[in-house]
């Protein structure tokens, strides 16, 4: 089968019956869909609209690959027979594109090297390069997500200080009752510790949730809306891990800067004396 961009005029002729050996084709599931096509409809291929075609039977329906390049394209994809396209489309024995299956990396660079020094007219290149500079618009939205994350993260460890420190303010005379009965300042500053690191892990744990709910409804959105089974958001377990990592480290950090801000006070200070 051989894929070929729908740029071609279809006519569904429900009614009729496919001979016993006839030409098939795999239509665009969402052109079965926008169209009211079914399995055994007889439609009519042609190169330009109104223009004479081909008839052909739909043998089968295509889904769209999970590939970001094609995620904004609207077209409609058809596949078709070799021959059945040089047909409709008049080539004869041309072709656009072909590619070439090796194995190992230096098979694939020997016949790049090899095709495109056996004639003048055309290059071969390996599908990575190709895919890394059809990519580059998502390099950059990477980038951009990165720079975002930083931003986010720095503003979460300053509001996380900020919130530590007024927190463990509020509990002045708890902790000037604590240093009067002999508590030690060392223990205090444990404890305080101790309870920004179970409070940043809880808060981390809830927002890992938030997080899997959130790209849940983006891709329930998005792959509604282009109809392709790419994930536009998802959570993985290196990004959970880092993000609790952090979470806890920062909460270690504030909550031992805090406490130790506070026990270094005298006690009858902090009781406003």
């Amino acid at each position: 089968m051989h894929a070929l961009l729908l740029v071609l005029a279809l006519t569904a002729a429900t009614d009729s019956v496919p001979p016993r050996r006839a030409r098939t084709i795999a239509v665009d599931a969402r052109l079965a869909t926008d169209g009211g096509l079914r399995l055994g409809d007889t439609v009519i291929v042609a190169a330009e609209p109104g223009g004479a075609g081909d008839t052909l039977v739909i043998a089968a329906f295509t889904k769209r690959r999970a590939d970001p390049s094609e995620v904004a394209r609207a077209e409609y994809r058809v596949r078709m027979h070799l021959e059945d396209v040089q047909r409709v489309l008049g080539y004869g024995d041309r072709v656009d594109r072909f590619a070439v299956a090796t194995v190992g990396d230096s098979a694939a660079a020997d016949a790049v090297a090899r095709i495109n020094a056996a004639a003048f007219g055309f290059r071969a290149h390996r599908s990575r390069d190709i895919a890394v500079e059809s990519s580059r618009t998502f390099a950059v939205i990477d980038r951009f997500h990165k720079a975002i994350g930083l931003i986010t993260i720095v503003a979460s460890a300053i509001f996380l200080l900020c919130l530590m420190l007024l927190r463990v303010d509020a509990r002045r005379r708890e902790v000037a009752a604590l240093r009067l009965m002999g508590i030690s300042a060392a223990s205090i500053v444990r404890s305080v510790v101790l309870e920004s690191a179970i409070i940043a892990g809880v808060g981390s744990l809830l927002g890992t949730g938030v997080g899997y709910a959130a790209s849940a409804v983006v891709n329930w959105y998005y792959q509604g809306v282009y109809r392709t089974p790419l994930l536009f958001a998802f959570v993985t377990p290196g990004i959970v891990a880092f993000a609790v990592t952090l979470s806890v480290a920062l909460g270690l950090v504030t909550g031992a800067l805090a406490a130790r801000r506070l026990v270094r006070q005298p006690p009858l200070a902090l009781l406003g004396r």
